[in-house]
């Protein structure tokens, strides 16, 4: 990563103390702040000690009259006296035409000429309201690099899903960088992805990025959860059901040659393939899926276990790691004991209190107390949770979902947890009256079934 874009400085002291704090972090990657064309907002960039600015110029005609209520001559001053002034003061300046995919061709690249007189180190198109289509965006960039030589990125907005093609085709003709987001994150529809863009380059057209791919689902993962965005199911690449598989004839495939229902392996982005259950589900997926649990089924109890989860599933029900240990058990008649064993929890909350939490466990035998605050009474239960169990290791809640499963104020709620921990991930369910020990009961039960 050559280029991180640590935010706005103008926007407020928040902002600048995050800005400040990544570009102290010393990393191997010039540290910038977005700045509109004017001399204060260069002014707070200095004061955050960043490598660099994206200085955006509004350069269509709707963004210069209806927006700004300038022209395009006085929009030409400010970049050309925007960037003079942000070079007087050491700053590297990548100068970034607004709306330029709805500009006039021959003003965006007088604009650019000029800033680069006044001292611009880089150039970038912004497809702002995601508006180019591949086959445009080639023309514009072959257009654009044959008359300026000085270095042009294209960044792109996904208001059309077509963020990936686009960036991906003006690298193909002339732009030497692409602006991207983990997980496409961004105004709106999100700007491009930097793990759909990586992969296309390094799988489908053979080229090196310099990018550990193996840490892109981590990165994900952490992103996701520090923005509080999840991230879709059917995200490519990284969402929850890339690389997962439930109808019977494709892990039949799978069990066969991986590549047969995967075009890269999981393991390339830091995943692992994962096997789920329901009524599409196979002899096969079952087969797979009780393997990896370390326990092996006759012919007769795999009938059983595949006749019951497909109840499941025919009754609209999502069949979690959890159910499956459950079936399997039940069949094989194993009687398996809970490591982690709630005895009781007392939560308070109020709109003038702040949410607090105490439970009391079972931890491998061993009687464990511990207490917690959070955002509300579920929150603040399973950090205390999450703090009893630290002695088994670190458990980490990747995903949580909540549906009423019945109506009314006692409807019975369902709740549907991913956790994980060193690597690997499990789901598992709770469903109670009460959403506080539904969710407890799904972390309890995803828990157990980890360790």
């Amino acid at each position: 990563m050559n280029v991180i874009e640590a935010g706005s400085a103008i926007t407020s002291e928040g902002e600048r103390e995050s800005i400040r704090a990544v570009a102290a972090e010393g990393l191997n990657a010039e540290i910038c702040s977005y700045c509109r064309i004017m001399k204060q907002d260069v002014d707070f960039a200095l004061a955050c000690d960043v490598d660099s600015i994206h200085l955006v110029a509004p350069v269509s005609d709707l963004h210069i009259q209806v927006k700004l209520r300038k022209d395009r001559e006085t929009v030409r001053q400010m970049a050309i006296e925007t960037t003079e002034y942000a070079k007087e003061h050491g700053l590297i300046v990548e100068l970034s035409g607004e709306d330029a995919s709805r500009a006039d061709m021959d003003f965006l690249k007088s604009l650019y000429i000029d800033g680069i007189q006044a001292g611009a180190d880089r150039l970038c198109f912004c497809d702002t309201v995601g508006l180019l289509v591949p086959e445009r965006t080639d023309a514009i960039f072959r257009d654009i690099t044959s008359a300026i030589s000085t270095p042009i990125s294209i960044h792109c907005h996904d208001d059309f899903g077509l963020g990936t093609a686009n960036t991906v085709a003006a690298l193909r003709a002339g732009a030497s960088q692409a602006h991207v987001t983990i997980n496409g994150i961004g105004e709106r529809s999100g700007n491009t992805s930097l793990e759909e863009v990586v992969m296309t380059i390094e799988w489908l057209y053979k080229c090196k990025t310099g990018i550990n791919t193996k840490e892109i689902f981590k990165t994900s993962r952490l992103v996701s959860r520090l923005t509080g965005i999840p991230v879709a199911p059917n995200k490519s690449l990284v969402g929850g059901n890339a690389f997962t598989h439930e109808a019977g004839i494709h892990v039949h495939g799978l069990l066969a040659d991986t590549s047969t229902y995967e075009p890269i392996r999981p393991e390339v982005i830091g995943r692992e393939r994962k096997i789920v259950l329901g009524k599409h589900a196979g002899k096969s997926s079952v087969t797979l899926a009780v393997k990896e649990m370390g326990l092996t089924v006759d012919d007769t109890q795999l009938q059983e276990i595949l006749d019951r989860i497909k109840e499941l599933g025919d009754h609209g029900k999502r069949v979690t790691d959890a159910d499956l240990q459950t079936i399997t058990e039940t069949v094989l008649n194993i009687q398996r004991e809970a490591k982690v064993v709630l005895e009781e929890y007392t939560v308070v909350s109020g709109n003038r209190v702040i949410p607090t939490a105490s439970v009391r466990m079972r931890v491998d035998g061993v009687e464990v107390i511990e207490a917690s605050v959070g955002d509300g009474p579920v929150d603040a239960t399973l950090a205390s949770i999450k703090k009893g169990i630290k002695s088994l290791g670190d458990v980490q809640l990747e995903e949580y979902h909540v549906d009423a499963i019945t109506g009314g104020t006692d409807a019975l709620v369902e709740v549907v947890v991913k956790l994980s921990k060193d690597g690997k991930m499990v789901t598992s369910r709770g469903a109670r009256t009460d959403i506080v020990m539904a969710s407890v009961e799904a972390v309890l039960n995803g828990i157990n079934r980890l360790i």
